[in-house]
């Protein structure tokens, strides 16, 4: 019989820090909530679909084969993109929520966030891709210039205001918004961007279609593989590179609402774990921060370790998600 441990203040502190994050997660992030007691059949339409009918569902995005080279350049064994979403106060605008405090959260992405990140990546010798609204952009155009000023990092489009796409739920309006920053970016950036990320991740039922009528290279809002895979529509194959993302390996879930409880260090050991992972499989690691949530002084100090300990492994590729997408796209087995 295993001894009754005394509870103390600290480990009470921890234990209920702990589930407040987990609890604030599920309630976030659910993608699918349960129908409410009650509902019956109502509240589950799948238990009415014909097997036909659910296929064709399903079949508005599937997980393709998966796009694995050989080898990564320079006979590197793993391959890590290192992104930011630049959301800063899209969201929030798009939502109508504009009282003065909780805007002033997110603008400090780009007055502060953003600039001492680049510092960490400069210092790293870290290219890295910033999922930008075009409105986060247009309202802080200073970071753009900041940004491109090593050469070394991406901008793609992460929206046009960081639209809520299934809440939209309306293709051609969808479209129009996309064709929108990706015309906006283009001037801005004198080329074309390459990929796209949705806001939230959140696709809708017509994203796909879309995205390959703009003509996008990569997306990076699904989460069907650890490796890069092809994006499939209808059981073809679209062209696009899927290079997929995971709740695990963002910020967000952990540290946005919950603010430092558990420590930073708690996080960052998810995703050293996730990179050794992908380390010993030899494949690819996409992780994603946010420069109004991680670029805060203790996660910096956080990230600062965690790109140290990458860098300390030999055979690792730093790439921006445009280079990895053109790279497996002309050399997947």
């Amino acid at each position: 019989m295993q001894p009754i441990r005394r509870l103390t203040r600290k480990n009470i502190i921890l234990v209920g820090a702990t589930t407040a994050v987990a609890a604030i997660g599920l309630t976030l992030y659910a993608q699918t909530p349960a129908p409410a007691s009650g509902d019956g059949i109502a509240g589950q339409p799948g238990t009415q679909m014909t097997v036909d009918q659910i296929k064709k569902a399903i079949n508005l995005s599937r997980t393709g084969r998966k796009l694995m080279p050989k080898s990564w350049p320079n006979g590197a064994r793993v391959a890590v993109c290192v992104t930011y979403d630049i959301d800063n106060e899209s969201p929030l605008i798009n939502r109508g929520h504009l009282l003065p405090t909780e805007l002033s959260e997110t603008e400090y992405g780009a007055t502060t966030g953003l600039p001492r990140i680049l510092d960490l990546l400069e210092r790293d010798h870290i290219p890295a891709t910033f999922y930008t609204p075009a409105i986060s952009a247009i309202l802080a155009p200073e970071m753009i210039s900041q940004i491109r000023k090593t050469g070394m990092h991406e901008i793609a489009m992460h929206g046009w205001i960081h639209e809520s796409l299934p809440a939209l739920n309306n293709g051609p309006e969808e479209e129009r918004l996309l064709r929108q920053a990706s015309d906006y970016w283009t001037k801005t950036l004198g080329k074309k961007p390459s990929g796209s990320r949705a806001g939230s991740w959140a696709l809708s039922p017509y994203s796909i279609d879309i995205l390959k009528r703009v003509g996008v290279v990569y997306d990076s809002s699904m989460m069907g593989r650890d490796e890069p895979y092809a994006l499939m529509l209808n059981g073809q194959d679209t062209g696009i590179v899927e290079l997929p993302v995971s709740w695990v390996e963002d910020d967000v879930p952990y540290l946005r609402v919950a603010g430092s409880l558990p420590s930073p260090a708690l996080i960052y050991q998810v995703y050293r774990d996730e990179f050794d992972m992908a380390y010993q499989e030899g494949t690819f690691l996409m992780l994603t921060f946010h420069p109004h949530v991680s670029g805060r002084r203790s996660r910096v100090v956080e990230m600062s370790k965690l790109f140290d300990y990458m860098k300390s492994k030999p055979g690792v590729w730093f790439a921006t998600s445009e280079q990895v997408a053109e790279y497996v796209k002309k050399n997947a087995q």
